[in-house]
């Protein structure tokens, strides 16, 4: 990865750049991996981060690659484009234990089984990755997050010398199937990255990349090695469990996606039944539909072609038509542009070919969108037949 490249002559220069503190020997550095939470999308997938503790020195500190500001200039607009500035940020392991446990997350440490020399450079790779002008980076979904940064930062200091056993892979799965896995309370944010992420996010995951979610990057270390220049040794020496949250009953969401456009069609249907019967058309209808239908094209073709999020070749354009806005606004002029009869042809016909295979996409189409898909192609085929 371009990130091993960039840091291996960082690691060479590591005495001169950090001055990190000496680490006694009875040092400790461990991974921490929190539960999910289902209070935010972006809590729902778990959190991972970096202790060091030192008995002898007094030292416990967090190494949280996961902080990002508010405040940094131009938040809301790089949160758009896909340019947010995350970083590693630095706490108290109290703090830091204390917040988790008021959200009732599990937390489980992993101690590293390294030699004095190994933590002391791990230790110093973190101090200097902690420095301002060292501590920021993009943060991406998939590639680089919370979770594989602590990978990344391992297979850099130790020069790829962890072997991974990816062993507990039992299926075949995507990344859009992994995050499906945390958000069974959060039906809204699973439209969302259903709606807006496009192919990139439906290729097979290899048991490598299942670790940009907290809790593979807790299989993969356990069950990894290290190899030494006498021979190898398990990567993880012990697992505490430091909290064992409280059982919870999380509420389910009654209004789902799934319900929201079921009545859609539903109500839209029956008004466009009676359309059809009395061979006319509702041009408040066509207007609403097709014109929701382009703003959604027009949205992720942006971020398709404008922002660094995983949005590229996204098949829900085969529905969500851009030209559809500004084409509906043609249907309100009293006499209709000639265009328009082959347009909702052509349109109708593609809306056909997308249903009848819609569980056959290389994209996972998220299924609550079949009823508005519907609804759209029996509206084309009432323009169709009154213009």
């Amino acid at each position: 990865m371009r990130f091993h490249k960039k840091c291996f002559f960082i690691l060479l220069l590591l005495p001169i750049l950090s001055q990190a503190q000496t680490l006694s020997n009875k040092a400790e550095i461990s991974v921490l991996t929190m539960d999910s939470d289902q209070v935010e999308v972006f809590t729902a997938f778990g959190h991972s981060a970096i202790r060091v503790s030192d008995e002898a020195s007094g030292l416990d500190q967090i190494y949280n690659y996961g902080v990002f500001d508010f405040n940094q200039p131009n938040f809301y607009l790089n949160f758009a484009l896909g340019k947010l500035y995350y970083r590693l940020g630095l706490h108290h392991y109290d703090s830091f234990r204390d917040a988790y446990t008021r959200e009732n997350r599990t937390m489980i440490q992993q101690g590293f089984n390294l030699d004095s020399a190994e933590r002391q450079h791990l230790f110093d790779y973190l101090q200097w990755n902690a420095q301002p002008e060292n501590q920021y980076y993009y943060y991406n979904y998939i590639y680089d997050n919370c979770a594989t940064r602590i990978r990344d930062v391992l297979d850099t200091v130790f020069q790829n010398r962890i072997v991974y056993d990816f062993s507990f892979v039992k299926e075949k799965l995507s990344f859009r199937d992994l995050m499906d896995l945390y958000l069974g309370y959060q039906p809204w944010g699973d439209f969302g990255i259903d709606l807006c992420l496009g192919l990139g996010i439906d290729k097979e995951a290899s048991g490598y990349h299942y670790m940009f979610l907290p809790d593979y990057i807790e299989k993969a270390f356990d069950a990894a090695i290290v190899r030494t220049t006498t021979g190898q040794k398990p990567l993880i020496k012990e697992t505490i469990v430091t909290y064992q949250a409280v059982p919870e009953v999380f509420k389910e969401t009654t209004v789902t996606p799934a319900i929201v456009f079921l009545l859609v069609f539903f109500v839209f249907g029956f008004i466009s039944f009676k359309d059809l019967k009395a061979n006319r058309r509702s041009n408040w209808i066509d207007l609403l539909l097709f014109s929701t239908a382009g703003i959604i094209g027009w949205l992720l073709l942006f971020l398709w072609f404008f922002t660094e999020h995983i949005s590229q070749y996204n098949f829900n354009l085969l529905w969500a038509l851009p030209f559809h806005l500004p084409i509906a606004l043609f249907l309100l002029k009293s006499v209709k542009p000639k265009f328009l009869k082959p347009y909702f042809l052509a349109s109708t016909i593609l809306l056909g070919i997308l249903i009848a295979f819609w569980g056959f996409w290389p994209q996972n189409l998220h299924d609550s969108l079949i009823p508005f898909a519907l609804l759209l192609l029996i509206r084309g085929v009432i323009i169709y037949r009154n213009i």
